[in-house]
């Protein structure tokens, strides 16, 4: 299997995850989609990462990604079993890749890091500001009330933990830490972020995100990275319809 994006994104980091649990070797093209060519637009017409390749069969959005190794490849279920906490999973995971995306990534890792390193311009600092203020604290509101006091919410770790922690790793490169004020999601996120199908990423997370663009593959396979031997990445980014 070949996943297309960077190790810096969450939607990426959730995959992978989702691979790690599954016992699934992969490689990767570590792009972020700012740097994606013509063939990176054809197989993620949204210009988004991940994708997936897997033999001929091209996947483009993280659910779709995931529900399809569920489907396809047995060992740990990354949904539970029965039908009312299924469709719970199935909320949590929309409520993070929608609305935590949209605080977590765009509202401060975005214009704080990524809008800086690739257009080489301040971020919008209102949005910021208005992230931390209001939309943040209203997120950590919520998941205070629903994630457990001890383990993880249906048992054994699967897709809706690791799609909820995956945003705070993002929050943590640009500063953002959970106050005593959410002490159930804090210790929860930990958890999360502690489990080796999200910890042994943290090697090539911090590797690519400390390197430039040019120097992205040297640095991951300095650290160990399953890298392709191919890519799609241009040499300078592009403008257009993206996500992290």
């Amino acid at each position: 299997m070949k996943v297309i994006g960077s190790y810096v994104s969450p939607y990426v980091r959730k995959v992978l995850a989702c691979l790690a649990l599954k016992g699934l070797t992969y490689e990767i093209d570590p792009i972020t989609p700012f740097f994606g060519d013509d063939d990176f637009s054809r197989m993620s017409p949204l210009r988004r990462i991940p994708v997936l390749l897997d033999g001929d069969l091209a996947l483009c959005d993280s659910s779709v990604i995931c529900a399809y190794l569920d489907e396809a490849y047995p060992g740990h279920p990354l949904l539970p079993a029965d039908p009312r906490a299924r469709a719970r999973a199935r909320w949590l995971e929309e409520f993070a890749d929608t609305r935590m995306g949209d605080v977590f990534i765009w509202g401060l890792f975005y214009p704080l890091f990524a809008h800086p390193a690739v257009w080489n311009e301040p971020g919008d600092q209102a949005r910021v500001d208005k992230t931390l203020a209001d939309d943040a604290p209203a997120v950590l509101n919520y998941l205070e009330g629903e994630v457990p006091a001890e383990g993880f919410l249906f048992g054994t770790i699967g897709l809706a933990d690791i799609a909820l922690g995956a945003f705070f790793r993002n929050a943590g490169f640009v500063g953002f830490a959970i106050d005593d004020r959410w002490p159930l999601t804090a210790a929860y996120v930990a958890r999360v972020l502690a489990h080796p199908a999200l910890a042994d990423l943290r090697r090539f997370e911090d590797a690519q995100i400390a390197a430039t663009p040019a120097g992205r593959r040297a640095a991951l396979a300095a650290v160990g990275a399953p890298l392709s031997a191919e890519t799609v990445a241009t040499p300078t980014p592009r403008k257009g319809i993206m996500s992290l």
